[in-house]
């Protein structure tokens, strides 16, 4: 009895190195009104190619990144105008940026040309981020924030440092890529990810029952072929 054979084995590992921009908000609850924190990220790509099943090209794609997230706040008053500090005569502002190391680890899945020319591709799969630093910017006393004319007056983050130091959530993205054979590959990707973990706590006698990372990134990535079996 013969037994049709529906998937094209392939043996291809690829390393690289990538980068991008990272626009992030932080999801509090109680809610903070934010604006999108942007920031860089970049570092490391890893793709080994195991299977051509019909004309999907699957394979594992793996990241090593420094990335800066965080927050920026929309300091607005009830007729949503900025607050102006009467010291200065500018309108407050405040952000936060938080610096990770992030492996994300996704299935990758192509469609398209494999020796020379342009495939789509679309990845999905879990992210893992660990705490390296923080900084904040302002330009007022944070120690005692005009909040009188704040419509929103939650600021109890102001002197709270990032508890979690372990970040993680699911990502997944949307792509091409462009092949040149003997040069490399070039790949243009945009990016979502969503935190299910939280950067402060979230007991009951935590201020806050939520504050995770989302974040949009658009990223270029370069790949050399180490082994090619096609």
């Amino acid at each position: 009895m013969m037994l049709a054979q529906v998937g094209e084995h392939r043996n291809d590992l690829s390393v690289g190195v990538n980068g991008g921009y990272v626009l992030n908000s932080v999801g509090f609850t109680p809610r903070v009104p934010q604006a999108m924190h942007g920031g860089l990220t970049g570092g490391l790509s890893f793709r080994y190619v195991c299977e051509k099943y019909f004309s999907t090209i699957c394979s594992v794609m793996a990241e090593v990144n420094y990335a800066s997230l965080g927050w920026k706040e929309d300091i607005l008053n009830s007729v949503d105008q900025p607050v102006v500090n009467p010291l200065t005569g500018m309108a407050e502002e405040y952000s936060r940026s938080v610096n990770y190391v992030q492996v994300p680890i996704f299935a990758h899945l192509a469609w398209g040309k494999e020796q020379k020319g342009f495939q789509f591709f679309f990845q999905a799969g879990p992210q893992f981020g660990v705490y390296l630093s923080e900084s904040a910017s302002s330009n007022f006393d944070l120690a005692s924030p005009n909040l009188d004319e704040r419509a929103n007056k939650v600021h109890e983050q102001y002197a709270m440092e990032v508890e979690k130091k372990f970040d993680y959530g699911i990502a997944g993205g949307l792509g091409l890529e462009y092949i040149v054979p003997r040069v490399g590959h070039f790949l243009l990707e945009g990016r979502y990810y969503y935190g299910l973990g939280n950067i402060y706590g979230n007991s009951k006698r935590d201020y806050f029952g939520k504050s995770n990372h989302s974040s949009i990134v658009i990223k270029l990535s370069y790949l050399t072929d180490l082994i090619r079996t096609n």
